[in-house]
């Protein structure tokens, strides 16, 4: 290539914003590349693990897997149980084991909190890695001993229609009828049926925690 050429060229380029990225340029992509796949791999090698490869025999998920994942909506407000505003998305980096229900909490609605209870508990060290969240849905109050028979829950207030949003629903159930697990990055990936085994739940997050490191 002749200089003059060779300088067209380079004006060219200049002009256009078209010059390769420099040294510094792809080193810093790479990195950024880097984290992602560091932050990512511990969920995708669970989700790999245990529903690809199923090492316990071949044994599928009780649970319904959420395809694609719904991350937690960014604008997604609850209040905390001193009425203060906050993001639900501000729970991310725990496991979430979610109901949502009245605050005047009938026997479903106690039945899955007590679930919910007795399945993190039966985590044994690896309950910190989990967190039960009571999203309810009214204003209506919650009872004493409610408060005090699951004081680990988290008991947030939210608007239903926002959280309708979110939640998968089908014609023949409601937001009240599940239980909901959202993983460690904030994404919504397992659904529970009306009506659940506990003990099958249990089994799901045990091999949900035992793949992955993340929460």
């Amino acid at each position: 290539m002749k200089a003059s050429d060779s300088g067209e060229t380079e004006s060219t380029m200049r002009s256009s914003g078209e010059f390769p990225p420099t040294r510094q340029q792809r080193r810093a992509r790479l990195t950024i590349l880097a984290i992602f796949v560091v932050c990512a791999a511990p969920i995708v090698a669970a989700f790999v693990a245990y529903f690809v490869v199923k090492p316990h025999g071949g044994q599928t998920n009780y649970g319904e897997l959420i395809v694609p994942q719904r991350p937690i909506p960014a604008d997604l407000q609850v209040r905390d149980e001193a009425g203060r505003p906050m993001a639900l998305a501000d729970l991310k980096g725990k496991w979430l084991m979610m109901s949502a229900d009245s605050g005047s909490c009938d026997k479903a609605c106690v039945t899955k909190l007590y679930y919910m209870r007795q399945i993190r508990t039966l985590q044994g060290e690896q309950r910190a890695r989990v967190l039960s969240v009571w999203l309810v849905t009214d204003d209506a109050q919650i009872q004493p001993q409610i408060r005090n028979a699951y004081a680990q829950t988290r008991m947030l207030r939210v608007d239903p229609a926002a959280l309708q949003a979110w939640l998968p629903a089908s014609a023949d159930s409601g937001l009240r009828d599940h239980i909901y697990l959202v993983d460690p990055v904030g994404h919504l990936m397992m659904v529970f049926p009306n009506n659940p085994d506990p003990v099958k739940i249990n089994q799901d997050l045990v091999k949900l925690l035992k793949w992955s490191s993340v929460g």
